[in-house]
C-alpha cells in the first residue's frame, strides 16, 4: 500500500501555457507527455462507490495497470487517499493480483463482494505532460492534465472536459508541495483548488 498525497489544481484551458512555462523553468526541460485512457468499473448500484472505494484499469505507453484507492481526503485541493497497483496483461481486470498487494481488509471485502457484477461505469481519456524535480528539497512530479470525462447512460455519450494540474509529493516534507503550490498560483492566473477528482466527476456524468 501507498498514500497518494498530491495537490489538485483547476487550470483555466487559456493558461496552459503559462503553466507549462512555468515547470519547464523550474525542470530544466520541457515536459513529457503521456497519453493515458482509463476504465472505472462500478457495479450497476454502485457498490464500489457507496464503499468509497474506486477500481480503474489504465492504459499506458509502457502497458496496462489497474488501480483500487481507498477513501482519503480532499481539503483545499490537497488529496490523500490509499492506493494499491499492479500491472495486468491486458484490458482486464485481475482480482487475485490486487488481493495478494490489498491490505485494507474492508476495501477489498467491498472488492470480492462487487466482483461478478462489476462493469464499465465510465472513461477518461488525457494527455498528461509530466516533470518531475528538486523544489525546497521534496522530490516532485508535476503534471498538467487535458482531456475529458465521458459516460454513456442510455445510448447518450456525456462528456466533461479535463484541465488540472496534479502536484504530487514522491519523497520529503509536505510542506514543499504547499510551497509549490503557492509560488504556481502567484505566476499562473486563474488556478483554484480541486477537491473533486476524476473519478467522482465521472460518478456525476452518471448520475446527471
Amino acid at each position: 500500500m501507498s498514500i497518494e498525497r498530491e495537490i489538485k489544481l483547476a487550470l483555466p484551458p487559456d493558461q496552459a501555457d503559462a503553466a507549462d512555462r512555468f515547470f519547464a523553468g523550474l525542470a530544466g526541460e520541457p515536459g513529457r507527455d503521456v497519453p493515458l485512457d482509463n476504465i472505472y468499473f462500478d457495479t450497476a448500484s454502485l457498490a464500489l462507490t457507496h464503499a468509497k472505494i474506486a477500481l480503474r484499469l489504465r492504459k499506458t505507453p509502457d502497458g496496462w495497470l489497474q488501480t483500487l484507492k481507498a477513501a482519503g481526503t480532499a481539503e483545499g485541493g490537497m488529496h490523500s487517499r490509499h492506493e494499491w497497483e499492479t500491472a495486468v496483461a491486458g484490458e482486464a481486470l485481475e482480482f487475485d493480483a490486487l488481493a495478494a498487494v490489498c491490505d485494507d481488509p474492508p476495501a477489498l471485502a467491498a472488492l470480492r463482494a462487487a466482483a461478478t457484477e462489476l462493469g464499465e461505469r465510465f472513461r477518461t481519456r488525457f494527455t498528461r505532460r509530466l516533470w518531475r524535480f528538486e523544489f525546497d528539497g521534496a522530490r516532485i512530479e508535476a503534471a498538467i492534465d487535458r482531456g475529458e470525462v465521458t459516460a454513456t447512460v442510455d445510448g447518450q455519450t456525456r462528456r466533461d472536459a479535463i484541465s488540472e494540474i496534479e502536484l504530487e509529493l514522491l519523497q520529503g516534507d509536505e510542506r514543499a508541495l504547499h510551497a509549490l503550490a503557492g509560488k504556481l498560483s502567484a505566476a499562473v492566473a486563474g488556478l483554484a483548488p480541486e477537491n473533486v477528482n476524476k473519478a467522482q466527476r465521472g460518478y456525476r456524468l452518471c448520475a446527471k
